[in-house]
């Protein structure tokens, strides 16, 4: 079995959990025993069960360990393994905490072992959450609708799988349905990356976690078996995630991402299944190498635009796959548009869930582009209604695209009519009907049917203070929108160039308005909700990268002829990481003439230099942190390249500028840099000397109207600008809403403890030549004795406490009427 990559924060280390649990570890050197969840961090289980493993003391036999779960002996589940682990699926975990102890027994107890309390132990705290969740995530969105077959509210169904296999024949393209019952004879055989050659049979697991569904797809033996300990030898113990595209909100079940197949051409209506298709398909050649390969509907953006439940979902499912397939070495993420997001914001929120990421057509996430999109459609209400304009203002088609900062005005039709209603709360969205979804004038407590009320555990309901009146008549805030146009000059440097008149400038800035928080056009900009800008930095929704520096990042970027995924946004991420980091030596980007995707086989060749990217950090065993070794292990031909389009490398370094153009935004135009992520700009005071133009008294008059509290100053940091905190809880132990989320904290690890039914504590050592009259015997702040005569002559037992850290004060008083107090605490295994 190989070593797992993860950061810090990673929920599942199999790197440390296998230092652990060998006899030559530090636990195992001296004489301790210790237990490890393998499948997750100990506080985020889900669904009732948990792959754990016992590290055993040097010279230990398995047969002395007993394992017990809330006072139950589970021994029978635990075995030593192939892998050479003496592991086990715990099951029957109940919701919220459960104690799974070990203890190393005396020889001479056997048969009928009971603890003597000298024996080595430890002791571990897991917490269970419901298999249709939260887990972190917090209240989940309601009403929400279950798919047919459902068996509760949860949503949860029984597993179902199917089978598809490669055929030698060249007229059978593609995945053919495969029936173990009757197989047919012309399955294809396929070699993994580890030298084994099985028959190109794959089994497709269907299931529901966290309200939703999942999918699994690995090469597979009918009738042979599988264990998480013992995995058919064709698995290489390696994940490929793949994700849908876009960025929307549905109040119902989805369909998990294709799990056979994956290229994002296929977003380009290019043919992507031809008997000899020139198109590379990375979960295709995943498979065929011996990966799995997983997703999940919450994972797709265009069905569930938030960075926290499409983590929250994507833990589960990697949970799930380890308790039944087995440890995971690594994971990698592939993903194009909203598929890309995906990737970037949850490997900077919740590191570790990927150790490489694959992103096309990139964007860095959902809110700092909110504000292209949103400029994109205010400009559009402006430029292509004339009544909007003011007396003596003409504007040419030729005009609009300097202003928003592209060749031509059509990438900014693409993206208002592609992206704009998933912000619009009015707008139709799965699972809701038409009398369920909110209206402002007829159905003002109505389902709002918008990315940021989706997402209101992040951002938190507005403050009563700037309640709209239907927030006032319901008695409570909507989401707040972090997003901003207040101070935004838009066109400054196509006024500068003298591709605008000064007269255009005044006219655009003065009538370009806002939007209310229902998303209606105002006449009024529109300020950034608070806490809704300050958590949107903080939860990831805004990709800061201070975070991404500990997954490695190879993205394939084409130009962008006008389909509103603008070359830009992979050096937006570019940027963020050096200002974060000083480097971006983590992120390569692999570019070529083919539109949006770069080359048509850039997908897999990405996907394969990724796998050799991250099989060399696996190799080092240095002591160097991670974000070194994803810098220091990188193969030496995985750099910045170009390639023909058409599966050819021309040459390492970006291509020449008139391949792949890198265009702007407004707020680019507007004088932002091309990081793009200060939402709210801070301000600075309007100044004649600022422009290299002269305006006329009216028209400065009419600025100092239109920018009453200043213009945007981009040489500061934005309004709230902050890193991103990793991995956030939106949840408390109770299931009461955090807003903006609170950290997880480090994973909990299990701790030595006391395998005893009684506590022996000595009574305070009295003064010289002074008795104890009495003493008062408290466990964890409750009097639990009162002790006088004779039973001040001997150590006081305790044969009734809790299980965990035990506190014992023993407050005694001489005949003299002076105090002496003791204390004591015990770190004790099971409650007795």
């Amino acid at each position: 079995m190989g070593k797992c990559l993860v950061s810090s924060a990673c929920a599942v280390s199999v790197l440390l959990a296998l230092s652990a649990l060998v006899p030559t570890a530090a636990a195992a050197r001296v004489g301790g025993v210790s237990i490890v969840v393998l499948s997750n961090r100990a506080d985020l289980i889900s669904g009732g069960d948990a792959l754990v493993a016992v590290g055993l003391p040097s010279g230990v036999a398995p047969s002395r360990i007993r394992v017990t779960l809330r006072n139950r002996d589970i021994s029978g589940e635990f075995a030593l393994r192939p892998n050479g682990l003496y592991e086990g699926l715990v099951t029957g975990l109940s919701n919220g905490t459960n104690v799974l102890t070990a203890v190393v027994l005396d020889p001479v107890d056997k048969p009928y072992p009971e603890p003597d309390g000298d024996e080595p132990a430890a002791r571990l705290t897991i917490t269970n959450h419901p298999i249709g969740g939260p887990v972190f995530s917090g209240p989940q969105v309601q009403p929400w609708k279950c798919q047919p077959g459902a068996v509760d509210k949860q949503c949860n169904q029984p597993t179902q799988y199917s089978f598809v296999y490669k055929s030698t024949s060249p007229l059978k393209p593609g995945f053919q349905p495969y029936n173990p019952a009757s197989p047919p004879s012309d399955v294809a055989m396929t070699t993994t990356d580890q030298g084994v050659s099985v028959p190109y049979i794959v089994r497709i697991e269907t299931g529901y976690e966290d309200r939703d569904q999942y999918k699994i797809a690995t090469l597979y033996r009918p009738g042979e078996p599988w264990a998480p300990w013992a995995p058919q030898k064709q698995w290489n113990n390696k994940l490929l995630i793949t994700h849908g595209a876009s960025c929307n909100v549905d109040y119902a079940t989805g369909s998990a991402p294709n799990v056979t197949s994956y290229n994002p051409a296929g977003l380009l209506g290019l043919p992507v299944s031809l008997p000899v298709s020139p198109l590379g398909d990375s979960a295709e050649y995943a498979l065929a190498h011996g990966f799995a390969v997983m997703s999940t509907a919450l994972d797709n953006n265009g069905h569930n635009c938030d960075v926290v439940t499409q983590a929250e979902s994507l833990l589960m499912a990697k949970e799930h796959l380890i308790e039944s397939y087995g440890t995971v070495r690594y994971t990698i993420g592939a993903g194009c548009s909203g598929g890309s997001l995906a990737q970037q914001w949850i490997a900077n929120a919740y590191p570790g869930i990927y150790q490489g990421i694959l992103p096309t057509c990139s964007f860095p996430d959902t809110w700092s582009s909110a504000t292209q999109v949103m400029d994109y459609h205010l400009l559009r209400t402006y430029f292509e209604n004339s009544s909007h304009w003011g007396p003596g203002v003409a504007w040419l088609p030729t005009q609009w695209a300097p202003i928003e900062g592209n060749l031509l005005p059509v990438d900014a039709i693409v993206s208002d009519i592609g992206f704009f209603n998933a912000i619009v709360p009015t707008h139709a969205c799965g699972g809701i009907s038409d009398q369920q979804r909110y209206q402002p004038q007829t159905n003002p407590a109505g389902v709002r049917c918008s990315i940021a009320d989706l997402a209101i555990n992040v951002f938190g309901p507005q403050p009563s203070t700037v309640w709209s009146a239907n927030e006032t008549k319901l008695g409570h805030g909507f989401a707040g929108v972090p997003v901003d146009n207040v101070g935004v000059q838009y066109g400054l440097s196509a006024l500068a160039g003298g591709q605008i008149t000064p007269g255009q400038f005044v006219d655009l800035n003065m009538r370009i308005g806002g939007l209310d928080i229902d998303i209606n056009p105002t006449a009024k900009r529109i300020a950034a909700g608070q806490p809704a800008l300050a958590n949107a930095y903080r939860s990831g929704m805004i990709n800061e990268t201070n975070n991404l520096d500990q997954t490695a990042v190879i993205d394939c970027r084409g130009p962008d002829p006008g389909a509103a995924h603008d070359s830009y946004r992979a050096f937006a991420i570019r940027a963020r990481l050096d200002r974060e980091h000083g480097t971006h030596a983590n992120q390569m980007i692999w570019e070529g003439p083919a539109p949006i995707i770069g080359d048509t086989k850039c997908t897999v060749e990405s996907f394969a230099a990724m796998d050799r990217w991250l099989a060399a950090i696996e190799g080092d065993s240095s002591t160097q942190p991670l974000v070194r070794k994803i810098i220091n292990d990188k193969p030496a031909d995985v750099q910045d390249q170009c390639w023909d389009g058409i599966g050819t490398k021309i040459s390492n370094g970006l291509c020449p500028p008139g391949i792949v153009p890198v265009y702007g935004t407004p707020r680019t135009v507007a004088g932002d840099a091309i990081t793009t992520d200060a939402n709210k700009c801070q301000l600075k005071a309007l100044s004649r000397s600022d422009y290299k133009v002269t305006f006329t008294d009216d028209q400065w008059a009419q600025l100092q109207t239109t920018f009453p509290t200043g213009v945007c100053d981009y040489s500061k940091p934005g309004v709230s600008q902050q890193p991103t905190i990793p991995w956030l809880t939106y949840q408390d132990a109770q299931g009461n809403v955090i807003y903006g989320g609170r950290p997880l904290g480090t994973p909990p690890s299990s701790t030595a403890c006391e395998a005893t039914r009684s506590l022996i504590v000595a009574l305070p050592r009295s003064p010289r030549g002074q008795r104890l009259s009495s003493a008062r015997v408290y466990l964890n702040g409750k009097q639990v004795r009162l002790l006088r005569g004779r039973a001040l002559r001997s150590p006081i037992a305790l044969h009734r406490f809790p299980a965990g850290t035990v506190h014992v004060k023993i407050v005694a008083r001489t005949r003299g009427r002076r105090r002496v107090i003791r204390n004591v605490s015990f770190s004790v295994c099971t409650a007795a």
